[in-house]
C-alpha cells in the first residue's frame, strides 16, 4: 500500500502544485516587481513589419486591416505582409483591394495550403524590419497596440513583446465564459512569468512582437509556432516578457466542438515542442526551467496524472475512510460532464459544471493530442474555428 499510497499523494500534488500553488507562489514573488522601464519615446519608435498568415479569413480581415491604419503608429513606419494560405472565399480579394490602395500593404497569396508556420517561415525571409509583430487575422488591433508593443524593445536584453487579448461576444450558453476565464487566468500567469525572471512560458499567439534576429524557423509538425518561437528565443537567452496594458480584442468560440478541435490541434504541437524543449527541464533551479515544468508541463502530462491518481485512490479504497472520500468525490465529478451535457440540452446552463466540463474536455484533448503526437499526425494545416 505504500506504493499506491506514494502514487496518490504525488499525482494529487502535481495536480495542486500546477493549478493552485505555482500561481499563488509567483504572485507572491511578482508583487513587487516593475514592468521593462527602459522604453523608447514617441519619437523614437523603430520602423516594424506586421506580419500576418490568413486562411478564409473574409468575416474580419477587413476589420483587421483597418484597426491597423487607425493605430496611432507612423504610418511611414509600418510594412504589412500578410500570406493568404490558398484561401478560397473572398480574403484575396480584400487583400488586393488594400494592396492596391495602400503601398506599405503587401498581400503574397499562395496556390496551395502550406499551413501558418510554413506561410509565417517563408514570409520571415522577406522582412527588411529590425522587428517584427506577429498576428491573426481576427485579432483587432487598439490604436496603441503596435506602440505598446514597440516602445518595450529599447531594452536590448528583451527578445520577445507579448500583448493581451480582450474576449469579447461571451455567451453563456457555450464555453465561451470558461474559456474566458481560463485565458485571462493565463494571461497573468504568463505576465508574471515575465516580470519575475524575463522568462513568459509562451505568448499570446495572436499578438507579439520579436526581434527579426532571434527568430528561428518553426519546423514541420510545429503547429504551436508562437510557443516554439518564444522558447527559441529564451533559450537564445533573450527575455520574453508580456505586457498586459497592450491591448487586442478578439471574439471566443461558442461551441465545445469548435474549441475541442483547438485543443486537440494546440496539444499535438504542444507534446512536439515538449520533446524538442526537453533540456529546458534539466535546470529547474533556473526560473524559466521551473516555470516550464510548473505551468506547461505538469499540465500537458494532466490526463497521465489524472489517471495514475483515479488508479492509487482505487486501490486504496477500503484502507482509510479518507481514500474512499476522495475516490466518491472524484466519481461524482467525473459524472458533472454528463449532468451539464443533458442540462444543456433542455436549456439550462450551469456555470460550475461547465468549468468543470472544459476542465475535463481540456484533458481528455491533451490525451487525443498525445495519440496524435505518437501517431506522427501533423495539424500544420487546419480549419479556423467559427467566431
Amino acid at each position: 500500500m505504500i506504493i499506491w499510497q506514494l502514487i496518490f499523494w504525488l499525482t494529487l500534488f502535481s495536480i495542486f502544485h500546477s493549478y493552485l500553488l505555482f500561481p499563488w507562489l509567483i504572485q507572491i514573488l511578482a508583487r513587487k516587481k516593475q514592468q521593462n522601464s527602459i522604453r523608447f519615446n514617441v519619437n523614437e519608435m523603430p520602423p516594424v513589419t506586421i506580419l500576418i498568415s490568413a486562411y478564409n479569413e473574409q468575416l474580419v480581415i477587413r476589420d483587421k486591416l483597418l484597426s491597423i491604419l487607425n493605430s496611432s503608429y507612423p504610418e511611414n513606419r509600418i510594412t504589412v505582409l500578410i500570406g493568404s494560405d490558398n484561401s478560397t472565399d473572398g480574403t484575396n480579394k480584400i487583400l488586393k483591394e488594400f494592396a492596391d490602395s495602400h503601398n506599405f500593404i503587401s498581400a503574397i497569396l499562395f496556390d496551395r495550403r502550406e499551413g501558418k508556420p510554413a506561410v509565417i517561415n517563408k514570409l520571415m525571409e522577406l522582412v527588411k524590419d529590425e522587428f517584427v509583430i506577429m498576428t491573426d487575422a481576427n485579432v483587432i488591433f487598439h490604436e496603441q497596440t503596435i506602440s505598446g508593443l514597440m516602445q518595450h524593445f529599447k531594452n536590448p536584453e528583451i527578445g520577445i513583446v507579448g500583448g493581451s487579448i480582450i474576449n469579447e461576444d461571451v455567451k453563456r450558453n457555450g464555453v465561451s465564459i470558461q474559456e474566458k476565464a481560463f485565458t485571462s487566468r493565463e494571461l497573468k500567469i504568463k505576465m508574471r512569468e515575465g516580470l519575475i525572471w524575463g522568462s513568459a512560458i509562451g505568448v499570446e499567439g495572436g499578438i507579439y512582437a520579436i526581434r527579426k534576429e532571434l527568430y528561428r524557423p518553426v519546423p514541420k509538425g510545429f503547429s504551436v509556432d508562437d510557443f516554439f518561437i518564444s522558447m527559441s528565443v529564451l533559450r537564445l537567452g533573450k527575455k520574453v516578457i508580456l505586457d498586459t496594458q497592450v491591448i487586442t480584442f478578439e471574439d471566443l468560440p461558442g461551441m465545445l466542438s469548435e474549441e475541442y478541435r483547438r485543443m486537440v490541434r494546440i496539444a499535438t504541437g504542444n507534446f512536439r515542442n515538449m520533446r524538442y524543449f526537453f533540456r529546458e527541464l534539466l535546470t529547474p533551479w533556473r526560473g524559466a526551467s521551473f516555470a516550464y515544468f510548473s505551468h506547461k508541463v505538469i499540465r500537458w502530462l494532466g490526463p497521465f496524472i489524472i489517471l495514475l491518481f483515479m488508479l492509487s485512490n482505487t486501490m486504496l479504497y477500503g484502507y482509510n475512510k479518507f481514500y474512499d472520500y476522495t475516490l466518491f468525490t472524484t466519481v461524482i465529478l467525473f459524472c458533472l460532464p454528463i449532468i451539464d451535457f443533458f442540462l444543456s440540452k433542455i436549456g439550462i446552463h450551469v456555470v460550475f459544471l461547465r468549468f468543470v466540463r472544459h476542465f475535463i474536455t481540456m484533458n481528455i484533448a491533451l490525451l487525443h493530442g498525445f495519440i496524435n503526437n505518437l501517431g506522427g499526425i501533423t495539424r500544420d494545416v487546419w480549419q479556423p474555428t467559427n467566431r
